[in-house]
Formats: C-alpha cells, structure tokens, sequence
C-alpha cells in the first residue's frame, strides 16, 4: 500500500476506534495498537508505538471527559483514589521496556472474563450505596496504572469493567471516572518516557491521526454521554473489552502481525 493511501487507511479506521472507545469514555489505546500492528508502523520498536498511542489516548480520554462531566456524571470521590494512587507507578511503568507471551495469556483471558462476567450480570439500577474506601482503591489504581504504564494503554479497560462489576457507580459515571483515569495514566506514562531518555514521538506523525481521533472522540463521546442509555454503554464496553482481548489472543497463535 503506498504511504499516501496507507495513512488515510489508518487515519479512518482510528477514527472509527476513537468513536467507539469515547462512547464508554477511553481513549482507544488498544484499538489504535491493533491498527498500527497492521501497518508498516508495525515495524516500530514498543517504545514508539506506545508513545504514540498514549498521545492520541490523551485527546480522546479528554472530549470524553469533557462530556461526561458536563451531562452531570462525574463523581470527584470515586475518581480520586484511584487515579492518586496510579499515577506514580504509570509513570514507573512507562519508563520500562517488556514483553512476553505469559502476560499476553493472563491479559487476554482476563479481558475475556470482564466481558462476560458484564455481558451475564447485565445492568442494573442497584448500585451499592458506598463508594470504595481509599484503602480498596488505591491498591487498584496503583497495579492498574503500573500495567498502563508497561504495555502502553490508559488503564480503562480494567478499571472499568472493575468498578461496574463491584457496583460502585453507574455505567456514565464510571466512563467519566475511566476517562480522568487515563488522561493521566497516558501523561505519566509519557513523562517516564522522557525521564528514561526514550521519547520517540514523532509530531508528524502524530498530528494528522490525531485530527482523525478528534473527530471520532467528539462524535463517540457526544453519543455516550448525552444519548445512551447506561445499559448501552454497558454492553459497549462489553465490545470494546472482546475487540481489545481479540486482538492479543489473534496475535498469539499468529493471525495477527
């Protein structure tokens, strides 16, 4: 494919990511890892794919935000302890390079099992009275951030389907906290990056596909936040979590590049 027809192959289908992935209030960091795993970006070291996803995450995680919050969703208590707690380890996370199949394994059966631990529980108006306590939360910010910071995602993917599955908030109201989750765990992610001496980010390549995820971001974003019913953006984040394990388990048996 030449490289002119290649990158607005890929401009459109991360727009497409970025639409589907705000909707549930995350950036799409997975999404755009599997597109670029398709491209000739694939022959990028880990270091600059993550980089690079971690800056257009930030676009995203923020539109979604920005949504969220306006429609009345956020709850400042439930976002704290969590994203306190990940932002140091993200950024230790951030400044290590690793890779290995076992983790793979654990990754994608993990995601799998969210999936359809949210697609049996359904949704549901009972939410549990109390938010979790500090001692809970931060415990899980603090793994989940040190994860983002090393494969090079937000975090929402597994804090998402955590606090749904624990009933702590509902649906819109864990998209907001997600997305305040990884706006940050993407920035410190970055900024391990450049404290080890490995910021690889190129701005031209960077900008024109984040034109592309502005504009997804704002549409996915609009629609999950003001028109979806909270059972939608259930069952969208049932989709994202299966697209995102999908993409791990194709690579590991060799369908995926």
């Amino acid at each position: 494919m030449e490289a002119g027809l290649e990158a607005v192959a890929i401009a459109l289908a991360i727009l497409v990511i970025a639409a589907l992935y705000a909707s549930v209030g995350h950036g799409g960091a997975s999404g755009y890892l599997a597109i670029l795993s398709l491209t000739s970006f694939a022959a990028m070291s880990d270091a600059w794919l993550k980089q690079h996803v971690w800056c257009l995450n930030m676009v995203v995680a923020a539109i979604a935000f920005h949504h969220y919050r306006s429609e009345g969703h956020h709850l400042r208590r439930l976002t704290a302890p969590f994203v306190l707690a990940s932002v140091p380890f993200a950024f230790i996370g951030g400044s290590i390079a690793v890779s290995g199949t076992i983790y793979d394994v654990l990754l994608s059966f993990t995601l799998l099992w969210a999936a359809w631990r949210l697609w049996v529980v359904g949704y549901s108006d009972d939410i549990e009275d109390a938010l979790p306590r500090p001692a809970i939360a931060a415990p899980i910010g603090g793994s989940i951030g040190f994860l983002s910071g090393l494969i090079g995602v937000g975090g929402g993917i597994f804090l998402s389907p955590i606090v749904l599955l624990k009933r702590w908030a509902a649906p819109k109201a864990v998209a907001a906290t997600a997305a305040v989750f990884i706006w940050v765990n993407s920035a410190a992610g970055l900024a391990g990056s450049v404290a080890s001496g490995r910021l690889e980010v190129e701005v031209a390549i960077v900008g024109p596909f984040t034109l592309a995820v502005l504009v997804g971001g704002l549409i996915g974003a609009r629609y999950g936040a003001v028109v979806a019913p909270q059972s939608t953006i259930r069952r969208l984040l049932v989709a994202v979590l299966v697209i995102a394990a999908a993409r791990r388990v194709l690579a590991m048996i060799g369908l995926w590049p």
